[in-house]
């Protein structure tokens, strides 16, 4: 049955997402069209809304052919399966998202004008659009969403063609849809009024939202401590002679920081590593991704596998965020996934580490073999049970372990954790580790 118009959707879309009240939640619509319908669902839920600000990748010679997408933050999604079969080189890549990125942030300022946008960090993200046809700008707006940090990412729209329904559902946390018809041509034949929706109607409900959900102010008459802020914010690290790019998320009252080393073939965009930080700051957990070689170095074999330098490194990075006001108290975990945990065991192993736990998520500890006797920290070795190469490395690091350690298998999980809920699993085993281990240092007395 067609709606009246995309308010009247929006206020029929909110009842169904009625679970979702009194979570943290952050409604974002995809504008145009899909802002009203969200304007509806977050005043409903009484929640703050944004936009999701997405530009689709085409390839260089057939843009109509998604090879990724770009979100704000400098979020990158790249479809692999796509990029091996057309064989793009990383030079165009970088090419035609430079191009997109120039057109996303000049749409985003036009629509937020002088706002921020809203940190999705540990929190649930509902993308809402006024209906889905084909699909591919939802998909890219949740795969965007879920790398910002989003620790639960949420699809509804009013209606939705069954094919990309059954697509899509696969793809996010949940999916609400109040209409999949049979014979679905377009999204406006399901709308009586489906009048185009123009720029400063986007302008003007995002600024009716932002004053019904004001951000949380501090308590009247306080002025927080830096360490009491949240920050979430990109950052740059210099470690020797290059400049390292990561992504800082602080939450209000943290009780500690898990800085990430990422494996080979890797980024601070993980959307795996992403998800495993959203866990962590819900937790009250900040965290810092950040890229351990530049986009040049990564194509070098040698230095992926170079773990001393990488943990030289994260080292570097770690004394960077000794002089972070919102950071300089907190006690520091390491996270490391492949040659990333590798290069996190070695740095923890040095007499001056300051780190109080470790957890290798389907890591390379054998890589670090001849320092595992000198680590201090208390380590988590987690290893999908499918995974037997990598699982008998971890068996055989853990006999040189002298410290406090232990090894978690997550059954029917491989190597990335791709099986449904293996992943958040690990994600849970990592933070029950940093939560029991990272005990905030005594405050300095005046």
């Amino acid at each position: 049955m067609p709606f009246i118009d995309r308010m009247e959707a929006g206020r029929q879309l909110a009842e169904a997402l009625r679970h979702l009240q009194g979570q943290d939640v952050v409604v974002l619509g995809l504008p145009r069209g899909g802002v009203p319908v969200a304007f509806e669902v977050a005043q409903a839920l009484d929640v703050p809304l944004d936009v999701i600000v997405v530009r689709k990748l085409g390839l260089p010679y057939q843009p109509e052919l998604a090879m990724g997408a770009v979100g704000e933050g400098d979020v990158l999604v790249l479809n692999e399966r796509v990029l091996q079969m057309a064989a793009v080189s990383e030079a165009e890549i970088a090419e035609v998202k430079r191009s997109e990125q120039a057109e996303l942030e000049r749409r985003a300022r036009r629509f937020r004008r002088d706002r921020r946008r809203l940190s999705l960090a540990g929190r649930t993200a509902v993308v809402v659009d006024d209906g889905i046809a084909t699909g591919s700008t939802a998909r890219a707006a949740c795969q965007v969403a879920r790398a910002q940090g989003a620790a639960r990412v949420v699809l509804a729209v009013p209606v939705c063609s069954p094919d990309s329904a059954l697509r899509l559902r696969g793809e996010v946390d949940e999916m609400v849809c109040l209409e999949t018809p049979e014979w679905f041509f377009a999204v406006g034949q399901f709308y009586l009024d489906f009048r185009q929706v123009s720029d400063e109607q986007v302008v003007e409900l995002l600024q009716r939202s932002a004053q019904a959900v004001p951000a949380p102010a501090a308590a009247a008459g306080a002025d927080p401590s830096p360490g009491d802020r949240a920050v979430d914010e990109e950052v740059e690290v210099a470690a020797g002679p290059v400049r390292l790019a990561g992504h800082l998320t602080v939450p209000e009252h943290a009780t500690g920081l898990v800085v990430f080393a990422h494996g080979s073939g890797s980024s601070r965009h993980s959307p795996r590593n992403r998800y495993v930080a959203g866990i962590l700051q819900r937790s009250g957990l900040a965290t810092l991704l950040f890229d351990l070689l530049t986009p040049q170095e990564e194509h070098s074999r040698a230095m992926v596998f170079d773990v001393e330098l990488l943990a030289g490194r994260l080292a570097e990075v770690v004394a960077w965020v000794r002089g972070q006001p919102s950071c300089r108290h907190l006690p520091i975990g390491y996270f490391g996934a492949s040659t990333g945990a590798a290069a996190a065991l070695w740095a923890a192993a040095a007499p001056d580490a300051d780190v109080a736990a470790v957890v290798s998520r389907g890591g390379r500890p054998d890589l670090a073999a001849p320092r595992l006797g000198e680590v201090r920290a208390a380590t988590l070795l987690i290893v999908g049970g499918h995974d037997t190469a990598v699982l008998d490395l971890n068996r055989r690091a853990q006999a040189l372990m002298r410290g406090e350690n232990r090894l978690a298998v997550v059954p029917g999980a491989t190597h990335l954790f791709e099986e449904p809920g293996t992943l958040d699993q690990a994600a849970g085993l990592a933070r029950d580790w940093f939560v029991n281990h990272l005990v905030p240092a005594p405050q300095p007395s005046v």
